[in-house]
């Protein structure tokens, strides 16, 4: 079979060949992949020279480069694209991968020679990014069962690889239920409260199902509009328990028996390599070091949000007693919490949606990227694409090099998951002179262009499509000489600071003059209601914060805790680990658990108060340009040339340093919500 996953890619920029690629090529592409990557470890390993830096870890550093490129095309796809044989293909090399990983990690010959090179690294000439790179090496595998006797390292690529195969069913349950549930409406009275926009967007996915009436769907841009504006509570409280019921329904894509088996094998995992839970050996490579720190860290900021929170909760609950309702059900919160936006700012998203036309936002974006680091962006045609809805971009700086390319794909499909992402198609690196530039996407879940409008983002997409992008230009502008320290790859409580610093360009009259304009006038933004966003951009921050920390919180359970083997009832042991944030009260048909996708299925496991400490170091970061401006050069620079070119050649918080010249304080984050 002529397989174009094997060749080198002929095509413009490197880039992958979409359309040449069929799903039949990927399992004969994996299995020739590993087996050449495999020669390339037996050949390191098998060296009878004195090991070294070079022919050991810079060599390891540089094998397999085809299967990477294999696999980051393959499980992009599977999340932004796929479909039953894509999922079906992942089940068979998910396996085959966690045991070529094994391979690696468990080859005694090859640690020995990292080993060795690691006991004298005192007496080596290394710079700061080859000593990352060692200490890095060293430790993964250790940490991945490179001291383990024969026996336990049996037992460790057993559990690897039922890991990987039940993260993957956990994802596609999660996808299948989403895609089950449709909210099929045909009396037009049953549509009150919702915007045209929104009812406009149903009809054409009924149109598309050959129905009449509305469709809304569990996608974000309909349940999202849906549960803030609809009028009928019935039906709000049948969307709100469809989206808390899934894959907790006791039916084929039930996830609760596989969150009990990924917690076990986890925690069998990190016991098995000498670690107390499955969090004691995530933390130890993360800023926070320890359950017990991060812990403290949660419940610091809870003292902070509850009153606050509880206060919010009772004005929203005034309003709801209003129109009759006594005890607001988490079917009410967005509502109720809209209703009282309007009425404290005389502000909703229907009047803002108007000035951020897609097409507006991405041009701002650009913008400020070029004003912040002097980027530019250009659309592009001539290069392959996954999906017909993919924008591709040609990325430079002010002297015409080439720095990146850039997929932005913004809607969603029946193929795609819910929420959005940065990825990557191809690392940045350099070797032999070259200075080899990535290939960086972003996939979000925005509100389609329908017949008589644009994709009008509500400011909360717009905050979205700025994150995501923030996590690009970490990727983007990445400037390293080896792949596994280069853009996004590092600590994972530090991985949102790019990301999280740049939303706040959102809030700023100067950055928002710059796209936000009415899609019919042009007219720019008017001052009124950029003062309304600024007035209201900690709107029910407590209640924000209680959120994001009650997830936290479950997370830490989950990871923390010393015997999962004895957790009979995910609901039970959620509602425990909720208790102390809860606000509304439970919803028994409902479990968050079960489609928790952060850390049953990406890579937030024992570390989803990340978004937390992020807030932190973005909050005090984003002090230092207010100070000069948020277009202030000799900031945005000490900021690119710190943080984010430098991936994690350095620790986060030796780099935080550079730039900063202190370590954050958590008033600069407290004082922005409207917390102290």
């Amino acid at each position: 079979m002529n397989n174009p996953l094997l060749q080198n890619f002929n095509t413009k920029y490197v880039t992958a060949p979409f359309s040449k690629i069929k799903n039949k090529h990927f399992k004969p592409a994996f299995e020739k992949g590993i087996q050449l990557a495999k020669a390339e470890i037996d050949q390191i390993a098998n060296n009878k020279e004195i090991p070294t830096f070079e022919n050991t870890l810079v060599a390891l550093e540089f094998t397999g480069d085809k299967l990477d490129r294999i696999s980051s095309i393959f499980f992009n796809l599977n999340s932004a694209e796929t479909n039953d044989e894509i999922q079906k293909i992942a089940q068979q090399v998910s396996p085959l991968l966690s045991d070529f990983a094994n391979d690696i990690r468990l080859n005694e010959k090859l640690f020995s020679k990292i080993k060795s090179i690691n006991d004298s690294k005192d007496n080596l000439d290394l710079n700061a990014e080859q000593k990352m790179l060692l200490d890095k090496n060293y430790k993964s595998f250790v940490r991945n069962g490179a001291n383990l006797n024969k026996v336990d390292k049996e037992k460790l690529r057993k559990i690897d690889k039922g890991l990987s195969k039940l993260s993957l069913q956990f994802g596609e349950n999660v996808l299948a239920e989403t895609n089950a549930f449709e909210l099929h409406i045909t009396d037009k009275k049953q549509l009150k409260g919702l915007p045209d926009g929104t009812i406009e967007a149903a009809k054409i996915l009924a149109k598309e199902k050959q129905k009449d009436g509305w469709i809304f769907t569990l996608d974000y841009p309909s349940y999202v509009p849906f549960m803030t504006y609809a009028e009928n509570r019935t039906l709000r409280k049948k969307m709100a328990k469809a989206f808390g019921a899934k894959a907790f329904q006791n039916n084929k894509f039930d996830n609760q028996k596989i969150v009990l088996n990924i917690i076990t094998l986890r925690h069998q995992r990190a016991n098995l390599l000498g670690y107390k839970t499955h969090a004691h050996f995530v933390l130890e490579e993360r800023m926070a070091e320890t359950p017990a720190k991060v812990n403290s860290f949660l419940k610091d900021l809870m003292v902070k949000a509850k009153p606050a929170a509880e206060k919010e909760f009772s004005n929203a609950l005034d309003i709801a007693k209003k129109d009759g309702v006594e005890n607001i059900q988490k079917w009410d919160g967005t509502y109720y919490s809209e209703k009282l936006k309007k009425e404290l700012f005389d502000l909703d998203d229907e009047q803002l949606k108007p000035y951020f036309k897609l097409e507006n936002v991405i041009d701002g974006v650009f913008t400020i990227a070029g004003k912040l680091y002097d980027l530019k962006f250009e659309e592009i045609f001539d290069i392959d694409k996954y999906h017909n809805d993919v924008k591709t971009y040609k990325v430079t700086n002010n002297k015409g090099d080439f720095i990146a390319i850039f997929y932005a794909d913004f809607f969603p499909r029946k193929g795609k998951r819910n929420g959005a992402w940065m990825t990557s198609y191809k690392d940045q690196w350099k070797k032999d002179g070259e200075n080899s530039r990535p290939h960086i996407s972003i996939v979000c879940n925005f509100t389609k262009p329908t017949e008589t409008k644009p994709s009008l983002l509500t400011f909360n997409e717009v905050t979205t499509l700025f994150h995501e992008f923030g996590h690009a230009l970490h990727g983007m502008l990445a400037n390293t000489t080896y792949p596994s320290l280069s853009g996004t790859h590092v600590y994972w409580d530090f991985v949102e600071l790019p990301s999280q610093i740049f939303e706040n360009w959102c809030y700023e009259k100067e950055a928002l003059n710059l796209f936000a304009r009415h899609y019919q006038t042009n007219e720019i933004i008017p001052m009124e209601l950029v003062q309304k966003i600024k007035d209201s951009s900690n709107f029910l921050e407590g209640m924000a914060t209680m959120r994001q920390l009650s997830f936290g919180l479950l997370d830490m359970a989950w990871h923390a805790g010393e015997s999962p083997e004895t957790i009979k009832s995910i609901k039970e042991f959620e509602l425990k680990a909720f208790a102390d944030t809860q606000l509304y009260p439970d919803v028994k048909e409902n479990c968050m658990s079960t489609s928790f996708s952060h850390i049953f299925q990406g890579g937030y496991s024992a570390g989803y108060y990340s978004y937390k400490w992020a807030e932190v170091l973005d909050a005090d970061a984003f002090e230092a340009f207010q100070k000069k401006g948020i277009f202030d050069k000799e900031t945005a620079t000490k900021f690119r040339e710190n943080i984010l070119s430098q991936g994690g050649t350095q620790k986060p918080m030796e780099l935080y340093k550079n730039f900063r010249g202190k370590e954050p304080s958590i008033d600069a984050l407290l004082k922005r919500a409207g917390l102290i």
